[in-house]
């Protein structure tokens, strides 16, 4: 027998023995399953519900504050603690929610009782899937951030049926410049007028807090406040117009200044930080409004309320085109126009049109608008995707 062959039969008697050793060495070294790292796909919280065990990164929309079991504050918070968040930004059932624990380093930032305007933003969060006051939850995050792709698939919008169907038929298949004059028509045909001091009732009933009913939700600081309290004194709420009024020089008159579908509760302190500012990314945290940001001459809003600023303002700019003795109002890419009768900054504002869909609140108050007040819809509610279509 050659050499070659002696030793390739000896490789042939050891080969199994090799095997075994190293498929027990593989054995020893890996971990069990509870240890083992979690897949690198962010979880939604449907996800994360079913699945309390190990680490995991989960995503969703901030909906409230957890103080037991089955029990969540929608506002008037009480501790930085803990949050819940949910696949759905108006996400009411316990059962939906994930608890989210907020260690001491994070709830400066998370807390929200010194962050309530983070109600509807989204945040991704990673840490130890485990019950938290006895309900599915995380614990001891490693990573906790805002912003992000939404949690779940956006549902498209729906078809429009009977009576919205009839609103916008003479839209139909149209696009562009002539999607807009055809939008305008319709938007602008049997309107019913406000006058300014109608306008606090309207709004109590528009922007109602769906937890309060005596409550009206604030647009930019997100606080639930007493209906009462309208007025202009510090702790008050007023009427922002969303569109700053000096953007055309329309003031408090019958028209642009009293449309409500541009016009929103606020602090009349964060109003006024508002001022006239065009609307931007970027900027300083805004005192009293977290999640709001502000510089010179731009203002950019929460996360949860960015599509809502967006669609009231393309709104105002198909709406009023130069007829009715009304500006014409035009979306711009600048910031800092002053009194012209423009209103920016467009590439933003489509962006946020995308980031932001249109949700149930907002939905509502299109509709209550339509049905009780105005008579007249904002088609960028109900039709979002037209953003597009019409700026580009």
């Amino acid at each position: 027998m050659s050499g070659l062959t002696a030793r390739r039969r000896a490789v042939a008697l050891l080969m199994p023995a090799i095997l075994a050793l190293f498929a027990l060495t593989v054995t020893m070294f890996r971990a069990p399953a509870g240890m083992r790292p979690a897949a690198a796909a962010t979880l939604t919280v449907a996800q994360a519900i079913s699945n309390q065990s190990g680490t995991g990164t989960v995503r969703g929309y901030i909906v409230g504050q957890p103080t037991g079991t089955s029990t969540v504050l929608r506002s008037n918070f009480t501790g930085d603690t803990a949050l819940a968040i949910a696949d759905s930004r108006t996400e009411t059932g316990t059962g939906a929610m994930l608890y989210v624990q907020i260690t001491t380093s994070y709830r400066s930032a998370f807390g929200l009782q010194t962050n309530p305007g983070l109600i509807g933003s989204v945040l991704t969060v990673t840490g130890s899937l485990e019950a938290y006051f006895t309900h599915p939850g995380l614990k001891s995050p490693s990573a906790m951030t805002l912003g992000g792709a939404t949690p779940t698939p956006t549902t498209p919008t729906p078809t429009p049926t009977g009576s919205t169907s009839a609103y916008y038929a003479a839209a139909a298949g149209k696009s562009g410049e002539n999607l807009k004059n055809a939008l305008h028509g319709i938007i602008s045909s049997g309107v019913t007028k406000l006058s300014y001091d109608a306008v606090w009732n309207a709004l109590k009933a528009t922007d109602q807090d769906p937890a309060n009913s005596s409550n009206v939700i604030l647009l930019y600081s997100g606080l639930s406040r007493s209906k009462t309290l309208n007025g202009g004194d510090s702790g008050d709420w007023n009427r922002e117009h969303v569109w700053a009024k000096s953007h055309g020089d329309f003031g408090t008159s019958v028209g642009p200044g009293t449309d409500l579908h541009h016009l929103r509760p606020e602090d009349v302190q964060v109003n006024a930080t508002r001022d006239n500012k065009d609307f931007d990314n970027g900027g300083s945290t805004v005192s009293g409004a977290p999640g709001n940001k502000t510089d010179a001459d731009s203002w950019e809003p929460r996360a949860a309320v960015k599509g809502d600023v967006a669609r009231m303002i393309f709104y105002m700019a198909v709406r009023y085109e130069g007829g009715d003795s009304y500006p014409d109002l035009e979306v711009d890419d600048t910031t800092g126009s002053g009194t012209a009768p423009r209103l920016g900054r467009l590439s933003a504002l489509k962006a946020w049109n995308l980031q932001d869909p249109p949700d149930a609140f907002e939905k509502r108050r299109n509709e209550l608008i339509y049905s009780t007040y105005q008579h007249n819809r904002n088609p960028f509610v109900d039709h979002p995707e037209w953003v597009t279509s019409i700026f580009g």
